[in-house]
């Protein structure tokens, strides 16, 4: 990590009139549609969150969530569980129609839902045995495993592995 990346003071951030995160660092230009991600997700969600920018790139780092100011940290918390919200999908109800983009119906461990898929792109097999779909809206719904999908659920899922 060079020097504009070291995790030392604290930025200022705030959102613009899209809604997006805007990080202002002294001595540098602001950054619109900054993303949060924690680096260590399990084993310590709360220290070294980095700010990244639309391309990805790491733009600065927060050494520790709990140091921040109250604004700060708020905005911080509510992008990660916007981001970080995964409904896990436990059966496909119907895929229509079979242009893109597609209709979803599934039921999650979070309740009965409806999406759309705009490409078969955006279902991405991850790990062994899991699939990660990501919505038009930017959700994603995690299959943790395919296998234990009911047979026509399977069905459906396999036209887009």
């Amino acid at each position: 990590m060079d020097e504009r990346n070291e995790c030392t003071d604290e930025p200022t951030l705030g959102l613009d009139g899209f809604g997006r995160l805007v990080l202002q660092r002294p001595g540098a230009d602001s950054v619109a549609g900054i993303v949060p991600v924690r680096c260590f997700p399990f084993t310590a969600p709360n220290e070294r969150i980095s700010l990244c920018d639309e391309q990805g790139r790491e733009v600065h780092c927060i050494p520790d969530l709990a140091k921040t100011g109250d604004q700060t940290r708020e905005l911080i918390q509510r992008e990660l569980a916007r981001r970080e919200f995964v409904p896990c999908i436990l059966k496909i109800n119907g895929i229509t129609p079979d242009s893109e983009p597609t209709s979803w119906d599934v039921e999650t461990d979070r309740g009965h839902t409806r999406f759309l898929l705009t490409s078969e792109d955006h279902v991405r097999r991850i790990q062994d045995r899991g699939v990660l779909i990501t919505a038009s809206d930017g959700v994603r719904f995690l299959v943790a495993d395919r296998h234990q999908l009911d047979g026509q659920s399977r069905k459906l899922l396999r036209r887009y592995l």
